[in-house]
C-alpha cells in the first residue's frame, strides 16, 4: 500500500510515521521548505515523545519520505490523507477549512487511477461532501471515494494511541473505499482494535462529540470544585468515588486551572457553531466554554488571595506553562490567561517549562522571566505556582525551595503534592478543590 499524508504538522507526522512503522509506503508532503528541508536532516519540528526515533526508524528502512511536491506521490497512491490545520476563524469559532480545501484541489490536479482521499483533519459535519465536490468540479474525471477517519491523538502520548487505539473511525460509503482503509488499519486487527465503520457525517461527528465530552467532564470537575472549597469537601475524594462508577469513569475528573490545548477550546466551539447553523441551542457546551475561561480566572483569585489580596511588588515562580506535560504546545494553556493577569495585576513573573519556553515567549509578555530549572525560577519568589503536571515537578525538594524563596506560599493548581508534607515544610499551601 501507498500512501501520501497532506501535511506535516502534529497529526500529519505521526500518523505518517506509524502508518510507514504498519509497514506502508508513505510519504509526508508540506508547502513548507523549512520544515520539509528540517525534516530531511532528521530534525522534528514538534516535541512528542517517541516521534524522532519513530521518524529515523522509517526513513532509514525507506518506508518514511518528505517533499514538497504532489507529483508522483499522490498519481501513485492508494489512500491520500489530508492532515492539514483546521484552526478556529477568528471571529466567530468556525473551523477554518482554507487549508483543507486548498489541499483538496491540489490533490484533484493530481489523482491517477483509483484512490481514496480521506480526512484525517478535524472537520465538521458536510466537510468530507464538500471536499468531494471540490476534487470532482477540479478533476471531473478523477476515479476517486471520499471518506473521513478522525484522530484521537493526545499529545504527550500519541504514537501508542495510534499504534493501540481505543478504536478507529471510519466514515465510507462505497465498498471499495472501505476496502482499502481496512486494509490500511489491517495490522490493528490484530490487537482486536474496535473499528467503528460509519457514513461520513457520523464519523465527523464522532470526533467533536468525543472531545466535546472529554471537556465537559474537566470542566464539570472543575466546578464541582469550587463547591468543595466552600463545604469542606475535598475534590480529589469526590473524584475517585465519581470514578470508581464504570459509567463514569476516572479519566478527566482532576481538577485543575481549565483544559486548554489544539482540540478542546477549538473543537468545543467549532461544535457550539455547528449547533447554531442547524438551529439548536448548545446550552451544555457554552456552559462547558464559560466554566473552562472562568476556571482560569479563579487561579488568578487563589494566588492574590494567599498573597494578602494584593500581588503588586510579589514575585511568583511559574513551574509550568504547557497546557499539559509531555508536549510543547502552548495554545490555549492556562498560563496565556494566569499570567498576563498576574503581570496585569503588578506581580512580577518568572517561569520555567522543561519544552515550553520557546513558544511561550512568542506569546507571553515580554516582562516575564525564563529561568532554566525550577530551583532557580523560585529563587527570591513570593509564591511558587505549578501550573502544569510535569514529572519534574512531581518530587521537587521542598525544604530547599521554601529556604530559598522569599515567601511561603505554594500553589499546587494541580493538586499533585500531599498537603501535609508541604505545610509540615513551612508553607501555605492552596490546592483545588481542598479547603
Amino acid at each position: 500500500m501507498k500512501i501520501s499524508v497532506i501535511g506535516t504538522g502534529y497529526v500529519g507526522l505521526v500518523s505518517g510515521a506509524c502508518f510507514a512503522e504498519f509497514g506502508w509506503d508513505v510519504t509526508c508532503i508540506d508547502k513548507s521548505q523549512e520544515r520539509i528541508g528540517a525534516l530531511e536532516q532528521g530534525m522534528i519540528p514538534i516535541y512528542e515523545p517517541g516521534l524522532d526515533e519513530l521518524v529515523l526508524r522509517n526513513v532509514k528502512a525507506g518506508r518514511l519520505n518528505f517533499s514538497m511536491e504532489y507529483a508522483p506521490y499522490v498519481e501513485e497512491s492508494d489512500a491520500v490523507f489530508i492532515a492539514v490545520g483546521t484552526p478556529s476563524r477568528h471571529g466567530d469559532g468556525h473551523a477554518d477549512l482554507t487549508y483543507v480545501f486548498a489541499a483538496a484541489k491540489e490533490i484533484a490536479q493530481h489523482l491517477k487511477g483509483y484512490t481514496v482521499v480521506v480526512d484525517k483533519s478535524t472537520v465538521p459535519v458536510g466537510t468530507a461532501k464538500t471536499v468531494y465536490q471540490l476534487i470532482k468540479e477540479t478533476n471531473p474525471d478523477a476515479d476517486f471515494d471520499i471518506a473521513s477517519n478522525p484522530e484521537f491523538l493526545r499529545e504527550g502520548s500519541a504514537i501508542n494511541d495510534f499504534m493501540r487505539p481505543d478504536r478507529v473511525v471510519l466514515g465510507a460509503e462505497s465498498e471499495r473505499a472501505k476496502a482499502i482503509l481496512k486494509e490500511l488499519y489491517r495490522p490493528l486487527y490484530l490487537l482486536e482494535t474496535p473499528i467503528v465503520m460509519t457514513n461520513l457525517e457520523t464519523a465527523e461527528l464522532i470526533k467533536y462529540a468525543s472531545n466535546a465530552f472529554l471537556a465537559a467532564k474537566i470542566s464539570f470537575i472543575n466546578e464541582i470544585s469550587g463547591l468543595c472549597e466552600k463545604t469542606g469537601a475535598d475534590i480529589r475524594d469526590v473524584s475517585k468515588g465519581m470514578g470508581l462508577d464504570r459509567r463514569i469513569g476516572s479519566k478527566f475528573l482532576h481538577a485543575g486551572p481549565g483544559y486548554g490545548g489544539s482540540c478542546f477550546p477549538k473543537d468545543v466551539s467549532a461544535l457550539i457553531r455547528i449547533f447554531h447553523d442547524n438551529g439548536l441551542e448548545p446550552r451544555i457546551l457554552e456552559s462547558v466554554t464559560e466554566v473552562n475561561y472562568n476556571q482560569k480566572l479563579k487561579m488568578v483569585d487563589k494566588i492574590r488571595t494567599a498573597l494578602g489580596g494584593d500581588v503588586r511588588g510579589k514575585t511568583i515562580a511559574i513551574l509550568g506553562l504547557t497546557f499539559k506535560p509531555e508536549t510543547d504546545d502552548m495554545r490555549e494553556a492556562p498560563s496565556l490567561v494566569i499570567v498576563p493577569e498576574l503581570l496585569k495585576a503588578g506581580a512580577a513573573v518568572q517561569a520555567c517549562d522543561p519544552e515550553g519556553m520557546k513558544e511561550a515567549r512568542k506569546l507571553l509578555p515580554a516582562e516575564v522571566k525564563y529561568l532554566d530549572n525550577p530551583y532557580e525560577t523560585c529563587e527570591g519568589a513570593d509564591a511558587v505556582v505549578i501550573l502544569t503536571e510535569w514529572n519534574q515537578y512531581r518530587a521537587l525538594d521542598v525544604e530547599k525551595i521554601h529556604s530559598i524563596m522569599k515567601g511561603n506560599v505554594f500553589a499546587d493548581l494541580r493538586n499533585i503534592y500531599n498537603r501535609k508534607i508541604i505545610e509540615d515544610t513551612g508553607f501555605k499551601y492552596i490546592g483545588v478543590g481542598i479547603r
